[in-house]
C-alpha cells in the first residue's frame, strides 16, 4: 500500500513542476498569439512554430537540469544537509521560468508596437492580467511548497517534537553568607539558588531548538479561544502572498498603456525581476532583511518616483511612501542609532 509520504511527495513534485512549465507556455503562446494577429493573416505557421518551440523548451529544460537536481536532493542527503542558505527549485524557477516569461512579456508590447507601423494607436488600453498573475502564483506555490516540507499536513497541531531532549542546568551556587556557615560545621542550613534554573528546551538532529507548529492561546475556553489559534502551516499561506505584494503591484503598473507603449517597461520588469531574487533564499536567512530593503524597497523607490514625476499618479502613492518608511526605518535603526548622537539612555515603556 502507497504511504502517506510517499502521495505527499508525489503531489508536491507535480505542483512544483507544474508551477515551473506552465508559466512558460501560457505567455509563449500569448506572445504567438500577439504575433499572428499583428500579420492579419491566416497562416498559422509561426504561431504553432513558438509554441512547439516553447514545448520542446520546457522538455529539454526539465531533463537537464530539473529532473537531475531533484533526483540529487532527494537521493544525496548528505549533498542536502550542505544547502542551507538557499533552493535550489526556486533558484530554478527565477532562472528558466521567470527570466523567459518577462522576456515573452516585452516582446508581446514589442510586436504589437511594430505591428501597427511605429504608431501606439492600435495598442490596447491595458495588457491582460494573465501573465503577471500566472507567472508570481507559480513563483509563490513553489515557495510554500519548499516551506511546507518540513510540516505534515495532517493532524491538528503538533505541540513539540522531541527527537533529542537535552536539559540546561546551572549550577547550584551558594551565598556567600551560606559558605561561611558551612565553613564553621553548620550543616543544616538549605542552599539557596542565586539564578533560577531554567526549563529544559528541545532541540533537534542538528543541534538547533525545534518549534511546534500551532501556539497555545492565551484564553481558557470559548470563542476567543478559537479565534486565537495560530498555526505555522496556515501563516505560511497569509505571508507567502503578503510578502510579494509590492512587487505584483508594480509589475500590473507595467499593463498600463502610458507604461507598456513606452520605455518605462524596460525598468518596471527588471527591477521587478530583481526584487524576486530574494526568494531564493531560506526565510531564516540572516540577509535577507537586508536583501528586502536593497533589491526591493531602495529601487522602488526611485522607480516610482520617476512613474508619478513621468506619467501621472499610475503607481501608488502609498506604495511609494511604504518604500520610504521601511527604507528610511532600516538605516535609522540599523546604523544611526549606533552614532553617539543617536545615542540615548530611553526606558521602553510597556
Amino acid at each position: 500500500m502507497v504511504s502517506g509520504k510517499l502521495i505527499k511527495l508525489l503531489v508536491y513534485e507535480i505542483l512544483e513542476f507544474a508551477a515551473f512549465s506552465v508559466p512558460t507556455l501560457v505567455v509563449a503562446e500569448q506572445f504567438a498569439f500577439a504575433y499572428q494577429k499583428t500579420k492579419n493573416s491566416n497562416e498559422k505557421t509561426f504561431y504553432w512554430l513558438v509554441v512547439s518551440i516553447s514545448i520542446a523548451y520546457v522538455a529539454l529544460v526539465a531533463l537537464l537540469v530539473w529532473v537531475p537536481v531533484k533526483v540529487l536532493l532527494h537521493k544525496k542527503h548528505h549533498l542536502r544537509s550542505k544547502i542551507k542558505q538557499w533552493r535550489p527549485p526556486l533558484m530554478m524557477c527565477m532562472i528558466f521560468t521567470i527570466l523567459p516569461c518577462f522576456g515573452f512579456s516585452i516582446a508581446v508590447t514589442e510586436v504589437q508596437k511594430g505591428g501597427s507601423n511605429s504608431s501606439t494607436s492600435a495598442l490596447p488600453e491595458t495588457l491582460p492580467d494573465l501573465p503577471v498573475s500566472l507567472v508570481m502564483a507559480s513563483l509563490i506555490i513553489v515557495d510554500i511548497i519548499e516551506k511546507l516540507r518540513k510540516y505534515p499536513l495532517k493532524g491538528r497541531s503538533i505541540k513539540k517534537e522531541e527527537p533529542q531532549i537535552h536539559s540546561t542546568s546551572l549550577q547550584q551556587v551558594k551565598t556567600v553568607t551560606e559558605q561561611v556557615k558551612t565553613s564553621e560545621g553548620n550543616n543544616t542550613v538549605s542552599e539557596t539558588n542565586i539564578f533560577p534554573v531554567p526549563r529544559p528546551r528541545s532541540f533537534g538532529q542538528n543541534g538547533q531548538p525545534v518549534s511546534s507548529v500551532a501556539d497555545e492561546s492565551p484564553f481558557d475556553s470559548g470563542i476567543l479561544r478559537a479565534m486565537s489559534q495560530k498555526d505555522k502551516r496556515a501563516e505560511i499561506f497569509l505571508t507567502s502572498f503578503i510578502i510579494w505584494s509590492d512587487t505584483i503591484e508594480m509589475l500590473r503598473v507595467s499593463g498600463h498603456r502610458d507604461v507598456f507603449r513606452s520605455g518605462w517597461l524596460y525598468p518596471v520588469y527588471i527591477f521587478s525581476y530583481i526584487s524576486l531574487l530574494r526568494i531564493i533564499f531560506i526565510p531564516q536567512f540572516s540577509l535577507l532583511s537586508s536583501l528586502g530593503v536593497f533589491l526591493q524597497d531602495f529601487p522602488f523607490i526611485f522607480v516610482r518616483v520617476s512613474l508619478i514625476a513621468a506619467l501621472g499618479t499610475i503607481t501608488p502613492v502609498l506604495g511609494l511612501l511604504k518604500n520610504i518608511l521601511v527604507t528610511l526605518s532600516y538605516f535609522y535603526f540599523n546604523y544611526l542609532t549606533k552614532l553617539r548622537v543617536f545615542t540615548t539612555h530611553e526606558i521602553s515603556s510597556f
